[in-house]
């Protein structure tokens, strides 16, 4: 059985905010926010308006649309974007599905947070190969940029959080493999997924939390008034000293797993769709996997880092600069706090 990628679709509010004007808020020096961190511009939501499932509809609609596939054709709708959504305890997954019309999906969730793109397609791939189902719609949004407090400095590490959505069409077929030139899908595939890798330090779990809206400590007056409902990091000097050596060995391994796990190893790779981070990790982690930061990956600093939206943005980007090109072995490489490394690996057809 292959599993293929056959629809790719994302979605960006209009309105934007620079790096000049976050320097100006925070206090942060314009080339530390732009050069440093890596910002430019990003994306940000109108407070009434692109909530997590209008962003989702419009990635779903236009990804849905590349595939060629009707809505009422999807087995399954996962959503794994961000836990912030438009209400609290709430499936936003099954809002999705019925604004599609995906009548004959069912829908589910999986929070990763910003490691969350490479393992969705991990799950949906392996459920796609167990069950008898044939096609999955992955959805997710972000707007955590409304959870920021720029006067926040212990916080800044997540000034460059942005908003917007990403969709992938899921499909199997019986025939065909995973590199063959007449792979399945009848010329419709926009990538075929290979193999996936994953790993944990929980460790870190406390380190970047929303104080209050939880059972530990419930929304309340005086939550609101002491500010407690923006996310915050209880230790950011002790959270830096300790995920500063764990960090690249961990996106090297879970890259290096998934690239094993497919046949491959760092020597094939062409393209890595990687989490927004400061501009100088993100060029030591491609440096490190033997590629040229300049043309093997694409660096989001206009937008920012949109959670598990970051992957199908650098695809997307990567395709339109030339970068990403048919028959590109290319890995969708990502973490989030908690703290999860994960990467899948594809081969790109365009």
């Amino acid at each position: 059985m292959t599993v293929g990628i056959t629809g790719l679709g994302t979605y960006v509010p209009d309105e934007t905010i620079t790096g000049e004007a976050i320097a100006a808020e925070s206090g942060i020096p314009e080339d530390v926010v732009v050069e440093k961190m890596g910002v430019r511009e990003k994306h940000v939501c109108p407070p009434d308006d692109d909530h997590a499932t209008d962003m989702s509809v419009t990635a779903a609609e236009r990804a849905l649309a590349d595939a060629d596939v009707d809505p009422t054709d999807l087995d399954v709708v996962l959503y794994h974007g961000s836990e912030y959504k438009d209400h609290v305890v709430w499936s936003a997954a099954a809002a999705i599905t019925d604004r599609l019309g995906a009548t004959n999906a069912y829908a589910t969730e999986s929070y990763t947070l910003c490691a969350g793109a490479p393992i969705a397609l991990r799950q949906v791939t392996a459920q796609l190969e167990a069950e008898p189902i044939d096609a999955a719609l992955l959805v997710a949004a972000s707007r955590e940029e409304d959870l920021v407090d720029y006067g926040n400095e212990d916080g800044s590490f997540m000034f460059n959080f942005g908003s917007g959505a990403s969709a992938f069409v899921v499909e199997a077929a019986d025939a065909g493999s995973a590199d063959d030139e007449a792979t399945p899908f009848d010329g419709r595939a926009r990538a075929v997924v290979h193999a996936s890798a994953a790993e944990t330090d929980g460790s870190f779990a406390d380190d970047v939390v929303m104080p209050a809206g939880g059972s530990k400590r419930p929304p309340s007056e005086e939550t609101v008034r002491e500010g407690l409902h923006t996310l915050d990091v209880p230790d950011p000097d002790g959270m830096k000293e300790r995920l500063g050596p764990v960090s690249l060995p961990a996106y090297l391994s879970v890259a290096d797993t998934a690239l094993e796990r497919s046949g491959f190893d760092r020597d094939d790779l062409d393209f890595v769709a990687l989490t927004h981070m400061k501009r100088s990790f993100h060029e030591r982690v491609l440096g490190e996997l033997g590629l040229d930061p300049g043309s093997d990956g694409y660096y989001l600093d206009e937008y920012g880092h949109v959670q598990s939206v970051d992957q199908a943005l650098a695809l997307e980007r990567g395709v339109e600069t030339d970068r990403l090109e048919p028959g590109d072995l290319g890995c969708l490489l990502a973490a989030g706090t908690g703290y999860t490394w994960s990467a899948t690996v594809i081969r790109w057809r365009g």
